[in-house]
């Protein structure tokens, strides 16, 4: 990381914007406090920032032409080679902004970009984010070719490479459909993936929560999965999925997901989409919350939010407080959310008997004799279902037994 920070010179100033009416993503303390960890997370150093409030987002600069100049002046004085918005900037409002400061100007949706750039490690992944960054720069090709001396390294500039970037618009486009194709492909795969877990009928819990919430730690913690584990915002980009045993003897798959943001990039929901369809193909979420982070009631609201919209808001949802050894008292009341600490294991039994009750609002208590020759149904039933008596029969195997809905289903025409 200081290699990366030597090699890009990453010195920033962070610019928020509040206004009374006309935008879309109004910035705040917390907010600029987030900016500045991805900025340290994309390997740079938030040096100061500028705080504005107005009525609406200037046409030509997003925040006018006073702080045009005190933002000049902060880059000259400070020797800084990075301006970060806490917002988005249309084409022309980048371009001015450049060109006014003399300096490198991103936004917010940018630099969320280069973060999923810099920790894609998988063909998928990168997939993805070539997907989500060239979405995000085709519209600022306007013109006769858009000056791209920015893209000449540093923040903001990863992912597929300055050859694709300063191609035309046509080429781009011509690029973007090749991606989406492969993507469709592997979304066709992870669908099959799927339907075999569908048909083994046991259930699948997804892992949900803000970025750096500690999502990857819970399921490394819960079943070695060896899953990259950092304090940085979006360590994780490709999910990863576990068998889990819980402790009445019911099998779960447990499947950690990629972190939720506020004002997460439109581009990142249709390039991402075949891992978020991970969320609303769930039998229940499990949301992690950072309650070290003050703002954790926020992020609560957020995470809930991008799950309706992402078409899992009627999926049951446990809530597990993580990082509590960190704090004296929770900063927020939730009477049915479970202290944990993903760390040290706290709150750990005390968590997995949530899901178990949870899971067991789905489940059937019933009797059937299966026939000798439903061999591979019994072995599925031993693995996915709480067996409670088994004796064998002239005429089959007769279990006493709680299983969920999919295996309700295929057991249903020997229920007794």
């Amino acid at each position: 990381m200081e290699q990366l920070q030597k090699r890009e010179g990453g010195r920033a100033l962070l610019i928020g914007v509040s206004c009374r009416r006309g935008a879309v993503y109004n910035s705040s303390e917390e907010t600029l406090r987030e900016l500045s960890g991805l900025v340290e997370t994309a390997g740079g150093e938030a040096v100061c920032s500028l705080w504005q409030q107005r009525d609406t987002p200037d046409g030509a600069t997003y925040i006018g032409e006073g702080k045009v100049a005190e933002a000049r002046e902060l880059c000259a004085a400070q020797e800084l080679d990075l301006v970060v918005f806490d917002g988005e900037l249309s084409p022309s409002q980048l371009s001015n902004l450049e060109r006014e400061i003399d300096c490198r100007v991103i936004d917010r949706s940018m630099l969320i970009l280069d973060i999923f750039a810099l920790h894609a490690v998988t063909s998928e992944g990168k997939l993805q984010v070539e997907l989500a960054q060239m979405k995000y720069t085709l519209p600022r090709l306007a013109g006769k070719g858009l000056a791209l001396s920015r893209l000449g390294g540093g923040i903001g500039t990863r992912g597929p490479g300055e050859s694709k970037l300063e191609t035309d618009r046509r080429h781009i486009r011509a690029r973007i459909a090749a991606v989406r194709r492969e993507l469709d492909e592997v979304k066709k795969n992870r669908g099959e993936k799927r339907a075999l877990r569908d048909r083994s009928g046991v259930p699948r819990v997804a892992i949900v929560g803000y970025t750096n919430a500690g999502k990857s730690t819970l399921l490394n913690y819960l079943t070695g999965a060896g899953v990259l584990s950092e304090d940085k915002l979006f360590a994780t980009l490709d999910p990863t999925t576990r068998r889990l045993r819980l402790p009445q003897g019911m099998e779960i798959y447990l499947t950690d997901t990629v972190g939720l943001i506020r004002n997460l990039p439109h581009q990142f929901i249709e390039a991402f989409s075949s891992t978020l369809d991970e969320l609303k193909y769930a039998d229940l979420l499990l949301q992690v919350v950072d309650v070290s982070n003050p703002d954790c009631a926020a992020h609560i609201e957020v995470v809930e939010k991008l799950a309706s919209e992402l078409g899992a808001g009627a999926i049951p949802m446990v809530i597990a407080l993580n990082k509590c050894d960190r704090e004296g008292e929770l900063p927020v009341h939730l009477p049915e959310a479970v202290p944990i600490s993903a760390r040290t294991g706290q709150g750990i039994p005390a968590l997995l008997t949530a899901l178990e009750r949870e899971l067991a609002k789905r489940m059937h208590a019933c009797t059937v004799v299966l026939p000798f020759s439903e061999g591979q149904l019994l072995d599925r039933l031993h693995r996915g279902a709480q067996i409670e008596r088994e004796e064998y029969l002239p005429e089959g195997i007769r279990l006493t037994l709680t299983v969920d809905d999919a295996l309700y289903n295929r057991i249903s025409r020997y229920l007794q």
